[in-house]
Formats: structure tokens, sequence, C-alpha cells
């Protein structure tokens, strides 16, 4: 018999494999955290490896558990048959968030490669906004039709307890057809006689709600009352699906996570370590080379007022700390208007009534600061008038600052463009050349 010759395994690829090792052994114990953290440390082509590894009932319980952005970029590296045996097996509406974000192409070849069942759920649920109640909701329910006994559902239940093991079940529901009727009470079922119809024990007229329905209503809701979840129907009343509380809560915090990037000038996703590396560059330069511009155009206001600047040395301390301050101030007002406008509490064309409210803390605020930076530049150097200028310079550039910083995410809001991206680098540019302008214009006027 002839012997193989296997080629010796080097020394970078012999972690690597104990790492894929090491991953499938902790999903298959159910280690989820741990098995998320090992895999996030090997390269890219070891990740798509270790999940191409696993069975795809693992695979799936694993994708659930890993930041989207990383299972979006090892699913779209898979092979599609192979991506397509793991995206059957897991949730509806996680697959459907996968899927909407892989490569067009990819994502045609894969849905072609699912069951029938799930491709349809698959592209029925893409049709949805991620912050639409269809974009949240699950399709893995159980239903019963209205005209059905106890007893039909108890042996259902007893024939499938396999398939809905699986499934996250909190309520059963009861249809006339595709169209909800009621809300099936476990206890009640349980208690009643097995030919009891359903529709003499269901709760009827339940609360739902449409599959066109936004995530801060959905949200809203469930806050007033103590539901699990509740369930989708669209606009002729058919039953589509669930939401569940635990998703809502989920795609609330991503929403904010995600603003919080884009506010860091983090585009085009979340961003994790392990993502290839050309991905994460671009994702920061993106925004970054935009800032060059906008920090060329306030560093070409000291340049114009280079003179003044070298004739009075000591502004120059005053100039990081005036932007500085007014950039906090600008940036408080700007995280309160995202808030409100996440919120639903102020709206896009509401600017004015915003901006009266944030001028009127900014003049309290700029004077108690202008004094307060007056009063250490006169201690410091003894020169009133030097304290006059960087003073009056911050009070005035506080007020513009939160001005700018209210007002502008609602301009952004109505005009379509996302003031998570925009706003922060704006307000820097504007409090850095107003900030600038003033002091070095005044010192101009005064001190020179």
């Amino acid at each position: 018999m002839e012997n193989l010759q296997l080629d010796p395994v080097t020394e970078d690829e012999a972690p690597e494999n104990a790492g894929i090792a090491e991953i499938a052994n902790l999903v298959a114990t159910g280690e989820m955290a741990d098995a998320v953290v090992a895999l996030d440390r090997l390269s890219h082509d070891s990740q798509v490896e270790a999940v191409a590894s696993l069975s795809p009932e693992l695979a799936a319980n694993l994708m659930e558990h890993v930041v989207e952005a990383s299972a979006v970029e090892i699913i779209d590296h898979l092979p599609t048959n192979i991506a397509a045996l793991i995206l059957d097996e897991v949730t509806s509406d996680h697959r459907a968030d996968l899927i909407a974000e892989l490569s067009e192409a990819n994502a045609a070849e894969i849905i072609d490669q699912m069951t029938p069942e799930e491709a349809a759920d698959a592209r029925t649920l893409m049709q949805y906004a991620s912050d639409t109640a269809g974009g949240l909701m699950i399709t893995e329910y159980v239903s019963f039709q209205a005209d059905q006994t106890v007893r039909d559902v108890i042996e259902d239940l007893a024939e499938n307890a396999d398939e809905y093991r699986h499934y996250d079940i909190q309520y059963s529901f009861v249809c006339d057809g595709e169209r909800l009727v009621g809300v099936l009470p476990l206890r009640d079922l349980l208690l009643s006689k097995r030919a009891t119809p359903l529709r003499d024990i269901m709760v009827a007229n339940p609360i739902s709600v449409l599959d066109t329905m936004s995530l801060d209503d959905v949200e809203d809701l469930l806050e007033s009352h103590a539901f699990l979840g509740v369930p989708v129907i669209d606009a002729q009343g058919d039953l589509l699906g669930v939401v569940q509380r635990a998703a809502v809560e989920y795609a609330r915090s991503e929403q904010q996570r995600s603003d919080y990037l884009k506010s860091q000038g983090i585009v085009g996703g979340e961003e994790v370590r392990s993502l290839p590396l050309l991905d994460r560059s671009k994702r920061r330069l993106s925004w970054l080379s935009v800032n060059i511009l906008l920090n060329i155009m306030a560093a070409s206001v000291i340049a114009f007022f280079q003179d003044t600047l070298e004739s009075v040395i000591a502004l120059a301390v005053f100039l990081p700390i005036i932007s500085d301050m007014s950039g906090c101030s600008g940036n408080q007002a700007v995280a309160v208007s995202m808030r409100e406008l996440s919120l639903g509490l102020v709206k896009p064309n509401e600017a004015l009534r915003v901006w009266f409210k944030e001028i009127s803390v900014g003049i309290l605020n700029g004077f108690t600061l202008g004094l307060l930076i007056a009063t250490a530049a006169m201690l410091w150097k003894g020169d009133v008038m030097l304290g006059f200028v960087v003073g009056f310079a911050l009070c005035m550039n506080t007020m513009i600052a939160v001005s700018f910083g209210g007002v502008v995410p609602l301009i952004l809001k109505r005009a379509g463009v996302d003031p998570a991206i925009a706003s922060g680098p704006l307000l820097t540019t504007i409090t850095d050349m107003c900030g600038f302008f003033l002091v070095l214009g005044l010192a101009s006027l005064l001190l020179v």
C-alpha cells in the first residue's frame, strides 16, 4: 500500500488549525460566547474554514451570535451550497438581515439553493425596511384554524414537537383562513375539554401591528403592554409573523450603536477588527478624507490672520480652548437633537423652535464660559483687552455652536442626509472657523 505524503504544518498554520478545532468543540458544547471570541482571533480565511467545517445547525447557531458585519463577511466567502444550508437553519429575521447585506449576485445564488419555503420567507422579509415591524418579525410561529378543536391542537403539538422545539414560541394564534382572529392562552388550552372549538377559548381581536409600522411605534406599543411579542398582520388582516420584545430592544440598541459609529466617522456599517484590512480602511477613510478638506478650510482662517497671531502670540494659547469648548457645547446640542429625532419628539420641520430653545441655553452658557476664560486671561497676562477678546469670542462662538448643533441634524434629516454621519464633522468645522475668526478678527481690531 502506497504511503500518503502529507504536507507539513507550518508554524503559522498550527495555531490556526488549533483554533478551528477549538471553535468546533466550543460550539458543540454550547459555549457560544467563547466560540465567538475564538473565531474573532482567527484570520479571515480560517474563519470561513471554521464555519464550513461545522454542521449547518451548529454553524447557524454560531452565526446568530457573531457580530453581523463579521457574519456577512464569512457567509459571503463560503461556497454557495454551504451558505444556503446554514441560512436554512438561521431564524427568519436574522436570515433576511444577513442576506440583505450580501453582495447582490451571491445573495441571489444562495437563495436559489435554499429550500423553497425558507427562500420564499427570505424574499418576503427582505422587502421590508429593517426598522419596520415586517423587517423585525420572525415567521416561525404556531397557528391553528378557529374551527379546530383542543384535541387537534394537542395532537399537532405532540406530532411536531421536534420542529416546534426550535421555535421561540410564546403564543399560539388562531386564524380564519389567513386572517388573525385570536390568541390561544396555553392555560385555557390545557384546562378545556378536548372537543371544545378554539373559537370558544381564544382571546378574540388581539392587539396586533401592521407590517409597515415603524420601530418607534412598535417600541411604544410594547412599553405600554406587558407582551413578550405581538403578531404582525398585513392590510387585509392576514397573519404574517411575530415581533418579539427582545428583537425590538436589540434593533434599538443596534440603531444607537450605528449612530454612534457614524458620528465618529465610521461609515458603511459596523466595524470589528476581524474584518478584512482594506474594508476597515475604506470605512474610515470615506469620511476622514472629507474631513481633511474641512480642516483645511478652518486652518485657512488662521493663515489669513497670521500677522495678528505673530503680534499677539498669547492668542495661540486660547485658540484651541475656544475651539474645543465651543465644539463641546455644539456636540451637546447635536446629541439632544439626534435623541429627540430618534424618539419622535421633534420633527425635521421644527428647526425654528429647536433654535429658540438652544439659543436660550447658548446665551447663558456662553456668557458664563466667556467670563471664566476672560478672567483667566486677565490673571495670566494682566491685559483687560485680551480678556475681553477671548471672553467675547468664546461667548459668541458658544451661541453659534449650540444653534448649529441643534438645528443642523433636523435640516440634514429633512434633506434626506443621515445626520449621524454629517452633523459632527460639519459642527467641528463651523465652530473652528467661527472661533478662529472671532478671536483673530477682534484681536486685529483691538490688540494690534
